[in-house]
């Protein structure tokens, strides 16, 4: 491709699909929401931990693909945001393989479940707090093709 007959733009020869890198969340105690995220999903490690100028504390905790970056910038106590009432974020979603035993294993840690759908035919899903009440869902396909994992009904 040219843009103006001088400078041409060379991509890659396939293009990249777009993926969520990471989401960068507050946390009233780091350690707290890294214990939830490890203990949720095992097969998560912590990728870099520090702190700067603005972030007391900051731990990255995922895969090599992707991560939460996780911060203490000071907050004691949860905001004002309603999920699902304020605009904001209302949860995160990600995909596992063993829905259920993820749940048994936050549940046997203390923490709070909320919603459970494991009627779908090629889905279960699972919605767990963490401390700060920060809700996230966990689902697990139960079929490879797209079109069956979601409705989308007009």
């Amino acid at each position: 491709m040219t843009t103006d007959g001088n400078i041409s733009v060379i991509g890659p020869p396939t293009p990249m699909k777009p993926y969520l890198e990471h989401l960068n969340i507050n946390s009233t105690d780091v350690d707290e929401t890294v214990r939830f995220l490890l203990t949720a999903m095992p097969e998560f490690s912590i990728r870099g931990e520090g702190g700067g100028e603005k972030a007391q504390r900051w731990v990255h905790v995922g895969t090599e693909d992707s991560y939460l970056c996780v911060e203490d910038r000071g907050a004691t106590e949860r905001g004002p945001h309603r999920p699902y009432v304020h605009p904001g974020m209302n949860h995160m979603g990600f995909v596992v393989t063993d829905a259920s035993a993820l749940a048994e294993r936050l549940l046997e840690a203390g923490y709070e479940q909320g919603a459970t759908y494991i009627d779908h035919p090629h889905r279960h899903r699972y919605y767990f707090f963490d401390h700060d009440g920060n809700e996230y869902e966990f689902v697990q396909y139960l079929s490879e093709d797209p079109s069956e994992r979601n409705e989308y009904e007009s």
